[in-house]
């Protein structure tokens, strides 16, 4: 079932099968060059004529910037606002397309599961899957997540 970020959210709030989307996530050429010079300065991420002779055939966005960049836009539409304490990591992670110059993607997030924590009655930990796809509907990057999230009883 598709669901809206709320205004605050806690552990009770998330169950299987929920679904949250975001906005779309704009990717330009400055903005992947920017990141990559930074980050991940690889041919195909900084010089597009370079990267014109590359497996890509063009320039891409890394995959570091993939997630940093669809995690945003979770957090700006209010995912875990309130409750979120943090991860102990992610799972999964695939990059399936690469992000080119132009690129709009939506982040489409499913919890997966939910259970509450055996040692901490102020928590419990939230699964999901990621999926971010393209405009044109293709998944661009996948992975699953487990979230510790506080618990409004608490």
């Amino acid at each position: 079932m598709r669901k809206e970020f709320g205004a605050e959210q806690y552990f009770e709030d998330f169950a299987p099968g929920d679904e949250f989307r975001t906005g779309p996530v704009h990717f330009d050429e400055a903005g992947i060059v920017a990141f990559a010079r930074e980050f991940d300065p690889q041919p195909f991420h900084i010089d597009a004529q370079a990267a014109r002779h590359t497996l890509y055939g063009g320039l891409i966005a890394s995959g570091w910037q993939v997630c940093a960049a669809t995690f945003r836009a979770l957090v700006d539409a209010g995912f875990l606002r309130g409750g979120g304490m943090g991860s102990p990591g992610l799972d999964e992670l695939r990059w399936k397309k690469p992000v080119r110059p132009g690129d709009d993607l939506e982040v489409r997030l499913t919890i997966t599961g939910t259970r509450p924590s055996n040692s901490r009655a102020d928590r419990g930990y939230v699964d999901f899957a990621v999926d971010v796809r393209n405009q044109a509907g293709e998944t661009v990057m996948s992975y699953r997540v487990t979230e510790i999230v506080r618990r409004r009883e608490a």
